[in-house]
């Protein structure tokens, strides 16, 4: 009997140590997955002032669902057309930002303001809240969706 109830203690320490070292573990992986999905948005909104397909196309998955604060919606198609070599922003600035990652999946906020370029050198601005879903593939964040919403000036 004494030898069931050292290894139950044994076993029960074991379990313990490893939820407590778990504990600890756990805000340092989501820490390091919140900074890789942020390095994933800041790569994301690079791309779409540069204008660059081929590093818009390697951060979204070919199911994206991205709606405008307007309410129109484009896919990945549409996306990738829509930004590929055109100088469609002046500027592109991303502020108060959260990042939660649950899983392989992140959410992310944002305030989302921009100049936009317009034929004939005209402009308009933008200043919206974001909402994105990202989801780990093969080790790196792509985005899956997003959803924005006007915000008064």
């Amino acid at each position: 009997m004494t030898r069931i109830v050292q290894t139950r203690r044994a076993a029960l320490a074991t379990v313990g140590a490893a939820l407590v070292a778990t504990a600890f573990a756990a805000p340092a992986v989501a820490a390091d997955d919140a900074a890789a999905v942020a390095a994933a948005v800041e790569a994301l909104r690079v791309a779409m002032v540069a204008g660059d397909g081929k590093a818009l196309a390697a951060l979204v998955f070919d199911q994206l669902v991205y709606v405008h604060s307007d309410g129109h919606l484009d896919t990945k198609e549409s996306f990738l057309k829509s930004l590929d070599g055109t100088n469609s922003f002046k500027s592109l600035a991303l502020s108060d930002q959260i990042v939660d990652v649950v899983g392989d999946n992140a959410l992310v906020r944002h305030t989302f303001d921009s100049v936009n370029n317009l034929p004939e050198g005209k402009t308009s601005t933008a200043h919206i809240r974001v909402l994105q879903v990202w989801k780990l593939d093969k080790g790196a964040w792509k985005l899956l969706a997003r959803q924005s919403t006007p915000l008064k000036v």
